[in-house]
């Protein structure tokens, strides 16, 4: 904090003072005042963690509780704008960021799945089995209402997202294995999202399979496709749209939060403590199911970290735009929207814990050479 920059710094004031008047409005019994200084001091922190190495990361998530703040204060002024619905918005700016995503790949990152088959086969076995089953067993432990429950088991039916690519790189894990268990999850979602949904969540609420099926490609596969064809075409020679694209994704993340918490927040007043405790034992659970899955079966440490972010962090943007397509943005929606932050949240943690621990290879350890770690790091 010493070398903290002034800017910085004053940016942190501002969001303690915020957070004392939030205090002192609250303590004096007027709730409904409180909304502008809680939101305040969510931006300010957001801007002012920016200064600081360790954190800044984290800028991104709390601007998201920035905005669910504001959605839960003032839902009205989200939910409609000059008379248009912001739910239109959702489907739209997923498009927009799985375009990002495609930009970002190439057709080397299926590759991956002749070069490192074990991987991929136990990723995606993982992925599309630990998850939806965790999904329906957490909706009925919890009791959830149909619609809730079913927007837990989308959340586990959906792929990994690219926050997955980061997280792995992050903690030393294989970020090839990494990008193509993303890339190939995706390109199988539209077939296994609605099988899953159909097998696990049709007894909450009817599944139309092929409605789904090619929703999911309207959103997901077109747009990345676009985006893959985009950077073939241009060959690197479109560095503005690379730079542009993460804090474009990033805001139309927010923006999607925002519009779904409005649209639920008297849902989210319910349940929304059991969806948060939800999304934390999910999340948990997906990440040591994955990891120690995949020691049993003897895969290397570095492969074994990766599959763990690629089975516990699914992509709630198309999880949300799924939702919205079927009419149910208030309710399905509001599982993706809570469990959505809690991954980057936990992911960013978990990252950070294995990067100061360099992964070992199994030869290293049976050898008991110190090499490796150093190699690694």
């Amino acid at each position: 904090m010493s070398n903290l920059n002034g800017w910085y710094r004053a940016i942190l004031g501002l969001a303690g003072l915020s957070l004392v008047v939030f205090i002192i409005v609250l303590l004096m019994g007027d709730a409904s005042a409180a909304g502008w200084p809680a939101i305040a001091f969510f931006a300010f922190l957001a801007i002012g963690i920016r200064g600081i190495a360790n954190l800044k990361n984290f800028s991104f998530t709390i601007w998201v509780f920035a905005a669910v703040t504001f959605s839960m204060f003032y839902p009205s002024l989200i939910t409609e704008v000059r008379g248009y619905n912001t739910e239109g918005l959702i489907v739209p700016l997923i498009q927009l960021i799985m375009f990002g995503m495609g930009t970002a790949m190439s057709l080397q990152d299926f590759a991956g799945v002749i070069k490192m088959p074990k991987g991929v086969f136990v990723g995606l076995i993982c992925q599309f089995s630990i998850m939806p089953v965790l999904g329906i067993s957490i909706a009925l432990m919890f009791g959830f209402p149909p619609e809730i429950a079913a927007g837990v088991v989308l959340i586990g039916s959906s792929p990994s997202g690219v926050a997955s690519n980061v997280m792995a790189f992050l903690a030393k894990g294989n970020v090839a294995l990494s990008i193509t268990l993303t890339a190939t999850a995706t390109l199988l979602a539209p077939v296994m999202t609605p099988f899953l949904m159909q097998t696990f969540a049709g007894q909450f609420v009817p599944i139309d399979f092929l409605s789904m099926m090619f929703s999911i490609i309207n959103m997901i596969i077109l747009p990345v496709a676009a985006g893959i064809l985009f950077n073939w075409i241009f060959r690197g020679r479109a560095q503005w749209l690379h730079d542009m694209m993460p804090a474009v994704s990033m805001a139309g993340i927010v923006i999607i939060i925002a519009v779904i918490t409005a649209s639920g927040r008297e849902y989210l007043l319910a349940v929304g403590l059991f969806l948060i405790m939800a999304a934390i034992l999910h999340n948990t659970a997906g990440y040591f199911l994955g990891y120690w899955g995949s020691r049993l079966i003897g895969m290397e440490e570095r492969d074994c970290r990766t599959i763990a972010f690629e089975v516990g962090m699914q992509n709630g943007g198309m999880a949300s735009g799924i939702a919205v397509e079927m009419g149910r943005t208030a309710t399905m929606g509001l599982a993706p929207a809570v469990f959505g932050p809690w991954m980057n949240i936990s992911g960013s943690f978990l990252a950070n814990w294995w990067r100061e621990r360099p992964p070992v290879d199994r030869s290293d350890e049976v050898q008991g050479s110190p090499a490796a770690g150093e190699q690694e790091g």
